[in-house]
Parts: C-alpha cells; structure tokens; sequence
C-alpha cells in the first residue's frame, strides 16, 4: 500500500515537473523556430491545464477582420474607404465629407436599392468586405439645413440691428435728459433730436415690416405646400407602384 502511494507521489511529482519546464521553456523564449518548427509560447492556467499563450498577432488578426473596404460610388467618381465592420453609416458618412464635399446631413446612402439610416449598423445590415454602395445628394435635407443656416443669420443680424437702436435710443434719452436739466431749448438740439429719433423710427419700422412680410411669405408657402402634398404623394404612390 506505501509502495502505491509513493509510486502514485512520484508520477505526480514527474507530471508537475514537466508542466513546470514546459512553462519556464514558453518563458524563457517568445515563438520562434526550432527544426523547422515553431515553438509556440505556453501559459500555465489554475488547475494545471496548460494552454498555447495568445500573441498580440492573434489580436491582430482579430482586429483585420473586423475592418473592411466598401466602395462608394458618387457621381462618376469611386471611393475606396476602410471602415470598420461595426460603425454606423453616419459614421461612413462622416468618412465620406472630405472626398465628396458632401456635408453629412446632404448625404444619402443606397446599399441594396434601399437607403440606409444613419444610426444603423453596417454588418447589421449586412455590409461586408468589397461591398457597393451608392452616394446621393438628399436635395431636401440640403434646403432644409441652408434655410436654417439663412434663418439663424437673419436672427443674427436683427439682434445686431436691435442693439444698435437701443443705444441710439439711450443716447437721445441722455440727450432729453440733459435738455430738460438745464431748461434751455434751442430750435437746433429739437431739430437734431427729432432726426435721430426719425432714424431710429425708420429703422424699427423696416425690421417689423420685414418680419411681416416673411410671415405672410411664410404662411403662403404653407398653403401651397398644403395643397401640393396630395399631388406629391400620389405621384410617389403611382412610382412605387409601377416600381413593384
């Protein structure tokens, strides 16, 4: 019974003994060539299982594959762009500013006869490696977007035109001010104050007429957009249609 346990010792002491120099030989060198054969890096694991150590190659690789090559077709123009397979297509699109031109709220992408949304993923929607896509200006995204930019610098310069006013107005208070302080009145400071008050009238005047007349432009291209929208839609409908 002692002779067993002591054979039994003794081949677990040899099984850890080679695990042991298995290890310190993974250790001692990186993969190289030995005979013509690579000697891969081992790692020791709890419990004694000895596995083949993961490179930063195996990392490597991992992160190739998951980068591809689409091609986008823009006009008559090809664009060769390396994105990775989990990004977005806003994020392609962003890619793609700087070789189109295109801003990203312009842009349309087609894959598949169908346009992508931006917040949708390419291998979601199953764009792979070599894939074709197509390029295309969103016309009403584009006058949507100069519009507001129009609108912001019209707000703009009204709060400028505004602020000009009021310090014009504040000085001709001063100017009132001081008049009614010292009780004398000349027929020269009444003409020259009457002319800027005039001005300034002339001026608020111009800004609430045009913001009269682009809320009367505004609410006409509301009814006309109104009453186009039926035209529009059944022209889509009849395309869609004849399309399927």
């Amino acid at each position: 019974m002692a002779a067993i346990k002591f054979g039994f010792g003794q081949s677990r002491n040899w099984k850890e003994s080679t695990i042991h120099n298995m290890f310190l030989k993974g250790k001692r060198s990186d993969i190289g060539v030995h005979d013509n054969t690579e000697v891969a890096e081992w790692e020791l694991r709890p419990g004694g299982m000895v596995v083949q150590k993961r490179t930063s190659d195996v990392n490597q690789n991992s992160t190739t594959k998951s980068t591809i090559k689409v091609r986008v077709k823009y006009d008559s123009s090809y664009h060769q762009i390396q994105i990775s397979s989990h990004a977005s297509f806003g994020e392609l699109k962003k890619m793609l500013t700087e070789p189109t031109g295109l801003h990203v709220q312009d842009q349309k992408l087609i894959y598949k006869k169908k346009e992508r949304n931006s917040k949708s993923y390419l291998d979601v929607e199953k764009v792979k490696d070599g894939s074709k896509l197509m390029l295309l200006v969103d016309i009403e995204s584009r006058e949507r977007r100069m519009l507001e930019k129009l609108k912001t610098a019209k707000k703009e310069k009204t709060a400028k035109s505004l602020a000009e006013i009021k310090f014009e107005v504040d000085k001709l208070a001063k100017k009132v001010a001081t008049l009614e302080v010292d009780g004398v009145t000349e027929e020269l400071d009444i003409e020259t104050l009457t002319e800027n008050l005039m001005r300034t009238l002339i001026a608020l005047d111009e800004i609430y007429g045009e913001g009269e007349l682009k809320l009367q432009q505004r609410e006409q291209e509301s009814s006309n957009t109104h009453s186009d929208s039926r035209y529009v839609e059944d022209e889509k409908g009849e395309i869609n249609f004849s399309y399927k």
